[in-house]
């Protein structure tokens, strides 16, 4: 018989794990679980799963969720039966809503009462709804309490995630995940970060993403560490909840650690129990602030959401940098496929020849990458020529550092120089005003693009214009012509920034825009005499059609 150490474990192996461990292992709001009740209601849903799933279907289960205590119940269920759960994003409408239900084939959805208006006339054929905190769903769960959880039927190829991720084609993409690479990724990462079964992690990003499932939950789980729940993100609660749960760990992605930040300091924000946070897109100053006002060390890492490609950081990365390239890790010219040269930073640490070293981060050796469900095309755009092709801007230095540059569309082209986005953002981001930062391409009139950046905060034009004087790092083609001031970020449920938003609606949007016209040293508001005036000049050269793109 194969020795334990050497095969792939399962998730339903961790769930039955904590069967007979009566520490406290959920908490959520003013309820405790513990990690004995958590089997146990996980055993429960996997046995009424298994009755209810019809004969021949896809034993798949939406879940249509905010993060309450049946999302991790359900994961467990899911895991134990052999099943997959398909995280179903409750801030798409309509039609996008019932094709993620429809395209990912679910029998069964799981839902809430809060979210049965998003269901109102959406057409699901063969769909059963369960809605939790009703009296039918205790009564339909009443006759399985007495399940115990077996793993045995589990298998580390089972499908158990079904997440959706963001693409150029117009399909869902719903990545696939196995019992087993989860249960690798949450081992790798409890291991990384030293993961003790007396840890608190804190979710607080949506449990239907897979940040949260993959780098907060499964960490967990594979070290028998507790979870405390926040139905929805909340910056104002942060701080409270991480005291009250005594939470040691988070994650996070987007704009959280930003938003965190704009709360009113307090001399005793460093009286917390928080060991680190992992996450992604924090940026070098905000998780330098972050550490300066709480204590916390924030660890940037850097993984597709498909599993393709992953970049851990160590001692010793430089600043700016997500870590060093792992063996099979490469950038490359996405129309030419050739390596792109080295990064050369000038003594400042600004990027020299980022036209020719940016690229697109490509993963050539080994990787868990397991597809899209029923999708082909997005599977083809992803590997091509035996390699696995992230979709993300990279540059890597000579000693093999990599630094992230945005995704693929967030390239400029100014004055037929490549720009990245990202790097843009994380120089504008010393700006003293600003609480959020977006970085984006409008379309030049003559050729190319302009740089065009979104502000929330205090913004000051003179002091804007003599701040970007100061940035040694700033190039000549990086400062914004356009600056949007606006009271808020328009961001996705995971909280990233929607920048197609917002290179749609350009400097035509309803917020102040300021700018600096060519040839001029300070910014201006923008009038309706000027924007009628720049759209002439698009028009004149042909190129109107770009600003709706």
């Amino acid at each position: 018989m194969e020795p334990r150490e050497s095969r792939r474990r399962t998730v339903a192996e961790s769930v039955a794990a904590r069967w007979g461990d009566h520490r406290p292992g959920l908490w959520f709001e003013e309820r405790v679980l513990t990690h004995h009740a958590v089997a146990a209601g996980a055993a429960a849903r996997a046995a009424l799963l298994a009755d209810l799933l019809p004969p021949g279907a896809e034993p798949h289960v939406g879940v249509l969720l905010d993060n309450t205590p049946e999302f991790p119940l359900w994961l467990g269920a899911a895991a134990l039966a052999g099943a997959a759960v398909a995280g179903i994003n409750p801030t798409r409408r309509g039609p996008e809503l019932a094709r993620d239900i429809l395209h990912t084939e679910c029998p069964v959805l799981v839902t809430e009462r809060v979210h049965l208006r998003l269901l109102d006339g959406l057409d699901l054929p063969g769909v059963r709804l369960l809605v939790t905190g009703t009296p039918e769903y205790e009564a339909l769960l009443a006759p399985y309490t007495g399940a115990v959880p077996d793993p045995a039927r589990a298998t580390p190829a089972d499908r158990l995630l079904l997440y959706f991720t963001s693409g150029s084609t117009g399909a869902p993409k719903a990545a696939i995940c196995s019992q087993g690479r989860l249960a690798a990724a949450g081992d790798s990462l409890a291991a990384q970060f030293g993961v003790r079964p007396d840890d608190v992690h804190y979710i607080c990003m949506p449990m239907f993403h897979g940040n949260a499932v993959i780098a907060d939950w499964a960490p967990a789980l594979a070290a028998g560490a507790g979870v405390a729940l926040r139905r929805r993100f909340s910056a104002s609660g942060f701080l409270a909840d991480v005291r009250r749960y005594r939470a040691t760990y988070f994650t996070y992605v987007g704009r959280a650690v930003s938003y965190v930040l704009a709360t009113e300091p307090r001399p005793d924000d460093r009286d917390n129990p928080l060991r680190l946070g992992f996450g992604t897109e924090a940026g070098a100053v905000d998780a330098a602030a972050f550490e300066r006002r709480f204590g916390v060390r924030l660890v940037e890492g850097y993984g597709s959401s498909e599993g393709g490609a992953a970049i851990q950081w160590s001692p010793g990365t430089p600043s700016g940098a997500v870590g060093r390239a792992a063996p099979g890790l490469v950038v490359l010219d996405p129309e030419t496929s050739e390596e792109c040269p080295p990064a050369r930073f000038d003594s400042a640490g600004r990027l020299v020849n980022g036209d020719e070293a940016i690229g697109e981060l490509v993963n050539r050796g080994p990787n868990p990458f397991e597809g899209y469900w029923r999708n082909a095309e997005a599977e083809a755009e992803r590997r091509r020529d035996g390699a696995y092709w992230t979709g993300d801007l990279f540059c890597r230095d000579t000693d093999g550092y990599l630094y992230f540059a945005g995704r693929a569309d967030d390239r400029l082209r100014v004055d037929s120089e490549n720009l990245a986005a990202a790097m843009i953002e994380n120089i504008l981001a010393r700006y003293e005003g600003a609480t959020a930062v977006a970085v984006y391409a409008v379309p030049d009139p003559v050729a190319g693009d302009q740089v065009m950046a979104a502000l929330v905060g205090d913004f000051d034009p003179p002091a804007f214009a003599e701040f970007l004087l100061a940035q040694p790092d700033l190039g000549t083609k990086m400062a914004p012509r356009f600056v949007r001031v606006a009271e808020r970020m328009p961001l996705t449920a995971t909280n990233k920034i929607q920048r197609a938003a917002l290179r749609r609606e350009g400097f035509g949007c309803e917020d102040p825009v300021w700018w600096r016209p060519p040839g001029e040293p300070a910014y201006r508001r923008l009038t309706a005499g000027d924007r009628a005036a720049l759209v002439e000049e698009y028009r004149v050269r042909g190129r109107e059609g770009l600003l709706a793109r």
